[in-house]
């Protein structure tokens, strides 16, 4: 049995939309993701409320303002930690290798497991529906993390990422959102969405961390996201 212990209110907007598209523009894409919408492969979707386990959330579309972010103490030594680690930046190719650490990755998922990484991605992964390019970490030669991320005309977007989880010890997963950030900080754009959360604590509660992240409130308006956990 559902339960909801999040109460919605009478100004609450309920939302939930989607289509597909075999293209999209940089333009088109910073538009989307002004307005809340995400997308996985050529499926575009936006919804305010979401199940997580057994209780209906509000769902809390997140993006940093780059100009105003800085970095924690604590994200510092995420980044001196996986000092040692080589990340290569380029068009997404999913490879045998990405394949094995997708299976490998997936498994720390206790409900809605995805079956493929192509849950995420188009079979054109580079170029369908957009721009899209990957982060690829490297140990002593071996795969032990990858990322993929949108890029539009003012923005970096994060779309799926994994690693090894007998690594876990390094925050793979925070670092290569870090290293989303400096490329698109390096490149010019002005936001860098995190994607979805929920209210309440959940398993997405690292997209909550950074500094300078704003909610939307699903009504056209983007605002301060107040966190009390967030890093200092």
């Amino acid at each position: 049995m559902l339960e909801n212990e999040f109460l919605l209110t009478n100004d609450f907007s309920f939302v939930n939309e989607e289509f597909y598209t075999l293209e999209i523009s940089p333009r088109q894409m910073d538009i989307l993701l002004s307005h809340g919408w995400r997308h996985f492969g050529t499926h575009f979707f936006r919804y305010s409320i979401g199940i997580y386990g057994n209780q209906v959330r509000r769902v809390i579309p997140l993006r940093i303002r780059l100009e105003d972010f800085t970095l924690s103490k604590s994200l510092r030594r995420i980044i001196k930690k996986n000092s040692d680690l080589q990340p290569i930046i380029r068009p997404v190719f999913i490879s045998s290798e990405k394949e094995e650490l997708f299976e490998h990755h997936k498994c720390r998922f206790n409900y809605g497991i995805p079956g493929s990484i192509y849950d995420f991605l188009s079979f054109s992964p580079s170029n369908v529906p957009g721009e899209a390019l990957e982060i690829s970490v490297y140990r002593a030669g071996k795969l032990i993390a990858a990322s993929f991320f949108d890029v539009s005309e003012r923005a970096v977007s994060g779309i799926y990422a994994m690693f090894d989880t007998e690594e876990s010890a390094r925050s793979l997963g925070i670092f290569t959102m870090l290293l989303e950030i400096e490329f698109a900080r390096l490149n010019g754009k002005a936001f860098y969405y995190q994607g979805y959360c929920y209210e309440g604590n959940s398993f997405y509660d690292y997209k909550k961390r950074f500094r300078a992240t704003e909610q939307f409130d699903w009504k056209g308006n983007w605002k301060n996201f107040e966190n009390q956990n967030r890093e200092r």
